[in-house]
């Protein structure tokens, strides 16, 4: 039996860009690499897991060519994913969505290799999945939070994809 995902390996073009952007914006910490192999290995949790990610050199498809339909680091708070939404806004990347999905709420955002990644803090909610509203990080954490019980107590038990929304994020419905 599977107890729990143990890494993931992606394949980038330039290994020291993808380096800094794990380890200096994300804050991965890097445990191992060789530049030989052209291989970094990360961790969020060193101390646990040696390598939740891995970095490796070679890759050659476009930009666009959807590779990887996500990466996810989950956070312990709130708190952690806002810090991270303000720290990704300022160093210009590219934000897909911020999302709730009742159990959860993530900003949903992309690599250098436009691998599109994911931190998240789990809610402790019930909801039936989809489910999809728009959050507004910019708000104070408890209001965020307050709102987010208020959808999930009102949609959790049939889900919710806020159409809206949706459709400014060219998804579908």
């Amino acid at each position: 039996m599977i107890s729990r995902l143990g890494h993931v390996g992606i394949h980038v073009r330039d290994l020291e860009t993808s380096k800094r952007f794990y380890s200096e914006l994300l804050g991965l910490t890097v445990t191992d690499e060789d530049q030989a192999m052209e291989m970094v290995f990360l961790s969020a949790r060193p101390e646990v897991e040696h390598h939740e990610l891995l970095l490796c050199g070679g890759r050659d498809a476009p930009l666009e060519e959807k590779m990887v339909q996500q990466i996810s680091f989950r956070c312990d708070t709130l708190e952690d994913v806002v810090e991270h939404y303000q720290r990704l806004t300022a160093a210009n990347v590219e934000i897909d969505m911020v999302v709730s999905h009742g159990n959860a709420i993530g900003v949903y955002f992309y690599d250098p290799d436009h691998n599109r990644c994911e931190v998240y803090w789990n809610t402790g909610l019930l909801a039936r999945q989809p489910y999809l509203e728009g959050v507004d990080l910019t708000r104070p954490v408890a209001e965020i939070i307050s709102l987010v019980e208020a959808s999930v107590s009102r949609y959790g038990e049939d889900g919710i994809v806020d159409a809206d929304f949706a459709a400014r994020q060219a998804l579908p419905t």
